[in-house]
């Protein structure tokens, strides 16, 4: 009899040295639908898509495959058993071709020299992408492709197998709205061809829009399974971290002082204009809008990084003339950039290192560094931030987001800045350390530090910010104050369907 479920996987464990990384896991996909594996970063999420695909074998349990049982001793043979994965860290080969990178080790060759059959290999890559809707040259080198595109690459990759399950980890991280509506297209078509998906994703909007069931991990143990559509963000949150959504956003008193900095009709062409704000001490203050909008080019302009045309920065009533980073740190301002990974972090480099790099002056001992004192001011943001790592010589690559994101964090705060401007402080990490980020940012304002947050979570934007301003098309539209700020306004806001008087 043939069963409903195209994967099941049952009791499975798995152990590491001194980790059990799974505990008794299951989990079970119906045919032809999407279904989302959710958890914070080490709840075990990778460690059991890794078993599916053969990198890792249990320890205990079983796993079902359409109706068989399923043995496998690598990769390879979950491709071949109809299992293929996109995986998060993107790793095209950069110098070859779209079709070649496609197709590597599957190329059509000539039988008896073995040479690759080029013209049908980029025919082949053609049928594809029309299949997708999909338009990129099959010849084009990948290395001169945009983040968007390579993973729109890695998505037709993993399809070209034609796969009956295919895992999708965090397939949207570093694509458009417009190639999220695509990448949502190319799913629903999968799904009427009866191919089902497994998709993990930290976007929690993303859930009720393309998948239909659900599936949490927390600790490395199985928490239970839910339909999409019945199952609200409180719910789904307080499954994740285990304690409810309102203890999340549970935000002080704000103690708001004087006007710190003061923006007035800043300009720059292409990318925004008359934009105006004042900022002052304490205050958190909210930056919404669609991409495309303008906040990152904002914040950019005000630390100097691409500085505006027109218009002026005032720093406690006095003119900062600031072209440069350099000239926004020496006003005591901090930027935490919205992609931590190409302009924030040097992923080689040490936890200490990568704290300590914007203030190395201050541990210059003559032409040496004094290592103790240095090591004395990490272990103390280590400690405030509770940054989990082995130690402070830890590569900071092999830390998850939420951690890399509260070192960089503690690197500001060895400067000591007074002004924040936090560019989605919370991209790409889980509800857990995001909750740990928004305590520390509450923590930050209460302290006297004035900031402005950018984010496309509307939640978070609403439940973290004294007062909000929403811009579309490079405008600022208006600004509401924690009171009368709700979802349905920001939206309109955002959309130029209605602005304020501020």
């Amino acid at each position: 009899m043939s069963s409903e479920f195209i994967l099941e996987m049952e009791q499975i464990t798995k152990e590491f040295p001194g980790v059990k990384a799974l505990d008794q896991v299951q989990l079970k996909v119906r045919k032809g639908t999407v279904h989302a594996l959710m958890g914070e970063n080490g709840a075990g999420k990778s460690t059991l898509m890794k078993i599916l695909i053969g990198m890792y074998s249990p320890d205990r349990g079983r796993i079902l495959f359409d109706g068989e049982e399923l043995k496998l001793g690598g990769v390879k043979d979950a491709l071949d058993k109809g299992i293929s994965m996109i995986h998060q860290e993107l790793s095209p080969i950069p110098n070859m071709t779209v079709a070649e990178n496609i197709f590597l080790g599957r190329e059509p060759s000539f039988r008896l020299t073995g040479w690759v059959k080029a013209r049908e290999l980029t025919d082949q890559t053609r049928r594809l992408f029309e299949r997708l809707e999909i338009e990129i040259d099959p010849h084009a080198r990948m290395s001169e492709l945009s983040i968007a595109n390579t993973q729109m690459v890695e998505i037709a990759k993993a399809i070209s197998y034609n796969a009956k399950l295919i895992v999708m980890d965090e397939p949207t991280s570093a694509i458009t709205e417009k190639e999220v509506f695509h990448l949502f297209r190319i799913i629903r078509s999968l799904k009427q061809e009866g191919v089902s998906i497994i998709y993990i994703t930290h976007k929690m909007d993303e859930l009720a829009e393309i998948t239909d069931e659900l599936t949490v991990l927390r600790d490395g143990k199985y928490i239970g399974t839910r339909p999409s559509l019945n199952t609200t963000r409180e719910q789904l949150i307080e499954m994740m971290v285990g304690r409810e959504v309102q203890q999340i956003f549970r935000k002080p008193p704000a103690q708001i002082g004087e006007t710190i900095m003061s923006v007035r009709q800043l300009a720059r062409r292409g990318k925004y204009e008359q934009v105006s704000f004042e900022l002052k001490k304490g205050e958190i203050l909210g930056v919404a809008g669609l991409m495309g909008s303008g906040r990152t080019e904002v914040l950019e302009g005000i630390f100097g990084v691409n500085p505006p045309d027109t218009g002026e920065i005032f720093i406690h009533g006095q003119k900062a003339l600031i072209r440069s980073p350099r000239d926004a740190i020496a006003h005591r301002i901090g930027l935490l950039t919205e992609d931590r990974k190409q302009t924030g972090l040097f992923l080689p480099l040490s936890v200490e290192d990568n704290m300590t790099i914007l203030n190395i002056d201050q541990y210059a001992k003559g032409v040496f560094l004094d290592e103790k004192k240095m090591e004395q001011a990490c272990r103390q943001q280590n400690e405030q931030l509770a940054i989990k790592t082995p130690g402070l010589k830890q590569i900071i690559k092999y830390l998850s987001g939420g951690n890399q994101q509260k070192v960089l964090i503690a690197r500001w705060l060895l400067h000591d800045p007074e002004i924040l401007l936090l560019d989605e402080p919370t991209r790409g990490i889980d509800v857990g350390a995001k909750a740990e980020i928004y305590q520390l940012i509450f923590e930050l304002a209460k302290k006297g530090k004035a900031i402005v947050l950018v984010s496309s979570e509307l939640p978070e934007i609403l439940g973290l910010s004294d007062r909000i301003m929403v811009m579309h098309e490079g405008r600022k539209m208006g600004e509401l104050s924690r009171e009368e700020a709700t979802q349905e306004k920001i939206m309109q806001l955002a959309t130029g369907g209605l602005t304020t008087s501020a």
